[in-house]
């Protein structure tokens, strides 16, 4: 399967996107500390139905970095998505997500439903139950404690980059559950990425964006019913998202499909891409 690399400009950020396949568009968000790259087991069997597009997020590998936190708030995040869809031709896309990705999905999905055809998220809970859980879930804000750990200046980098970045070679091998799917030949294409100058700390200013006042005033206007048809693929053995979170979804998603894969962790589309990808067709096609 042949990836076209292409470089669009929107919403003031060039971004670099990896192309496949021809008909509808689907898009490919990915998640931190990731690149297009953590969807290479999808794009191959997607792009037989959709023209897949796996962007680069604004401040990641190849696009654009802005340098400020403001830079990177919800509002720009949802324009991205908006414009890129536009910048290949369609009005409407389907959008998948994960991680952060997922986090702009959904906010894609809720703000702009004109824009979003169908919509899957994996391993990102919707942005109004993890609201609720990071003030009423003592298990779960212990393990969201590298959020509130990012909003430091500089140190979340020095310690991110330390031993050739071992913290992120933990991060992938220490929550997979398939730990040989992250071979060193995997980990030094995420290594690379993030090495690149001003990636590391492009990714980390999501999480200091997220509590900036742009952000919160978006999830005060937004309606946070996703009318929709949405799937939910959920790697059981997630180490960050505890399972919990998804309960209630159906309160604000009434076309609900939900996927839980036992043996996947929070990377689940690299570890058991076979199941995520059945799903994910069964799903669209």
């Amino acid at each position: 399967m042949h990836i076209d690399h292409q470089w669009h400009t929107v919403n003031g950020v060039r971004l670099h996107c990896a192309v496949a396949g021809s008909g509808p568009l689907l898009l490919l968000l990915h998640g931190f500390p990731e690149f297009w790259y953590s969807w290479r087991h999808q794009i191959p069997v997607l792009a037989e139905h959709f023209t897949v597009v796996a962007p680069d997020l604004r401040g990641y590998n190849d696009s654009d970095k802005p340098a400020r936190i403001s830079d990177y708030t919800t509002p720009l995040l949802v324009e991205d998505v908006v414009q890129l869809i536009r910048s290949f031709g369609y009005e409407r896309a389907i959008v998948a997500g994960h991680d952060w990705g997922g986090v702009v999905a959904w906010s894609t999905a809720l703000a702009r439903p004109d824009v979003v055809e169908k919509l899957i998220v994996l391993n990102i809970p919707h942005p109004r139950l993890f609201t609720q859980h990071l003030l009423t879930n003592p298990r779960q804000r212990l393990r969201s404690w590298y959020i509130l750990a990012f909003q430091v200046p500089w140190l979340p980098e020095m310690v991110l980059r330390a031993n050739n970045y071992q913290a992120i070679e933990e991060a992938f091998r220490g929550m997979a559950v398939h730990k040989e799917v992250f071979s060193d030949e995997v980990i030094a294409e995420y290594k690379r990425a993030l090495d690149k100058p001003g990636a590391l700390t492009g990714a980390i200013n999501y999480y200091r964006a997220s509590t900036r006042l742009a952000s919160g005033r978006f999830w005060l206007d937004v309606d946070p019913v996703a009318k929709m048809p949405v799937m939910l693929i959920w790697g059981e053995q997630d180490t960050a998202l505890g399972k919990e979170l998804n309960q209630g979804l159906e309160r604000y998603v009434p076309n609900l499909t939900k996927r839980f894969i036992p043996d996947a962790s929070h990377w689940v589309q690299q570890d058991r891409p076979d199941l995520v990808n059945q799903c994910m067709l069964s799903f669209l096609v």
